[in-house]
């Protein structure tokens, strides 16, 4: 392993361990000591530096295009050792720059332990041999979420999903806070996560994944397997994630991601893909990985932050609420929704919303608004009468279905026009999973809600599909100028 990490010339990085620190000294028993330096990367400043600047060179030819009026948000890397992962992992060179962000959070699977929720160190600073990183002061906020978060030592003692990434991010990043984040079990623990991490979501804040795709196939199995991972998180198809076996080792992390992705509007970009059968490991029993980048507007112009996005409890009182209108129309006793928890002032604002309701995933009602004229609360009742009682595609739900009912609830943001040029232009715009459509031609419309990628993850198809929903021909996207305005949702489905 020593001859591994050899290599013809040494750099040493111009950082003063003290620039660290917060204020004042940390004791030894606060730093989180580096406890995989000398295995899973090389445990000198000289040879890690050094491996990571040779790593780093491979790919400086590689280019990234980015989304244009963009910014960078959050990454998807891979903590294997460096003669494995790091040519993919050194692709993230390609998007950051010294001093681009005050504060990064690192989310990290549990592979060692075994608890429930999230683990946050309570230490003042990490330990990698380029020097000190210290905790941010909202890392001890976090913690303050007991329900969710907890300091759990054994896995600092062993644990190594943050550590291995920390110092490919000091050598390109330099100066940052951490906020290192290890998540273990829970059925929904993704969405909480979200929902805690979301007000921390700053222009100066970077959100990393630390994760492995596929483990111990066969190289022509991984390749199969990891490609349709990587699609799938480039989908931002939660629902097919959550179910995948062999994935990801990383799915809760790569779950938060994809939920702050659909929330935000953010783009998700493959940097690299590789495995360990295409770098130093045998090809009978390999380990994939990838570096993805997700951009997002920096004016949040076109996503779900325009106005402040709602929590998963506040989401799952609306469904609820849709639920309970439907019964007393039905003349059926239902659960009463808290009435305190109808006070929330979030739902007086006025927002475009939208009811859906299946029966064994077949549509049974959708119907819903797209201006803001009235509340979010009136908004969710008058559509949950409407999606139930007058959707023309169907017949009025009958009392004995409303059991058999999944019901899901959309809060729109404000529709913006999407200026575009020619057809190839206009599907180029389109962002999968992320855009809800409003296609209009004279005095017909018609839209799809982001929920509909999911049968329809082709532009074309999508809009050739929203054309014939408003009655056009369906190649009429690509013969005419047509006005298209797009909007994004934040949407629930009912708990069971």
């Amino acid at each position: 392993m020593k001859q591994i990490f050899s290599l013809f010339f040494t750099i040493f990085l111009a950082l003063c361990p003290a620039s660290f620190l917060r204020t004042g000294s940390a004791n030894a028993d606060e730093i989180r000591k580096s406890l995989y330096a000398g295995s899973f990367y090389p445990g000198t400043r000289s040879e890690l530096a050094s491996i990571i600047e040779q790593l780093t060179g491979r790919v400086k030819g590689t280019q990234v295009q980015h989304p244009s009026h963009t910014s960078l948000k959050a990454l998807i890397m891979p903590h294997a050792g460096y003669i494995y992962s790091g040519v993919t992992a050194a692709h993230i060179s390609r998007v950051l720059k010294e001093n681009q962000f005050r504060r990064v959070i690192v989310m990290a699977p549990d592979h060692r332990v075994g608890f429930t929720g999230g683990a946050i160190s309570d230490v003042a600073a990490y330990e990698t041999p380029l020097g000190l990183i210290p905790l941010n002061k909202d890392a001890a906020t976090l913690r303050g979420n007991k329900y969710l978060f907890q300091g759990i030592p054994a896995s600092d003692r062993l644990e190594h999903s943050v550590e291995v990434v920390l110092p490919f991010l000091q050598y390109f990043l330099k100066n940052f806070q951490l906020i290192p984040i290890v998540l273990g079990r829970g059925n929904d623990l993704s969405d909480r996560v979200s929902d805690a991490l979301d007000p921390l979501m700053d222009q100066n804040t970077l959100l990393v994944v630390s994760s492995d795709l596929s483990h111990y196939l066969s190289y022509q199995e991984a390749v199969a397997r990891d490609r349709e991972t990587i699609k799938t998180i480039l989908d931002l198809n939660a629902g097919k994630l959550l179910t995948r076996e062999n994935a990801a080792c990383g799915r809760i992390p790569i779950l938060v991601v994809i939920n702050m992705a659909r929330r935000h509007g953010w783009q998700p970009m493959l940097l690299h893909y590789s495995n360990s059968g295409d770098t130093a490991g045998d090809r009978s029993r390999v380990v994939g990985y990838a570096a993805i980048a997700f951009y997002g507007g920096s004016s949040m112009q076109n996503s779900i932050d325009s106005s402040q996005p709602l929590k998963t409890h506040q989401g799952q009182a609306l469904v609820k609420l849709a639920r309970q209108t439907m019964a007393e129309r039905l003349g059926k006793k239902s659960i009463k929704v808290d009435p305190d928890a109808m006070a929330d002032v979030a739902f007086q604002d006025h927002r475009g919303t939208f009811v859906t309701l299946t029966i064994n995933k077949q549509l049974r009602g959708c119907i819903g608004n797209l201006d803001s004229t009235e509340s979010i609360l009136a908004g969710i009742k008058r559509n949950a009468v409407n999606a139930a009682f007058h959707d023309p595609r169907f017949s009025p739900l009958k009392a004995h279905e409303l059991d058999q009912v999944d019901i899901e609830v959309s809060i729109l943001t404000e529709p913006q026009r999407l200026e575009y040029g020619d057809s190839k232009d206009l599907v180029s715009k389109l962002r999968v999973h992320v855009d809800g459509v409003i296609l209009s031609k004279g005095s017909t419309s018609a839209t799809f809600l982001p929920q509909v990628w999911e049968q329809l993850p082709r532009p074309e198809q999508f809009l050739s599909h929203l054309c014939m929903k408003a009655g056009l021909p369906a190649n009429d996207w690509e013969k005419s100028r047509l006005d298209i305005l797009t909007y994004q949702v934040q949407y629930f489905e009912e708990e069971k």
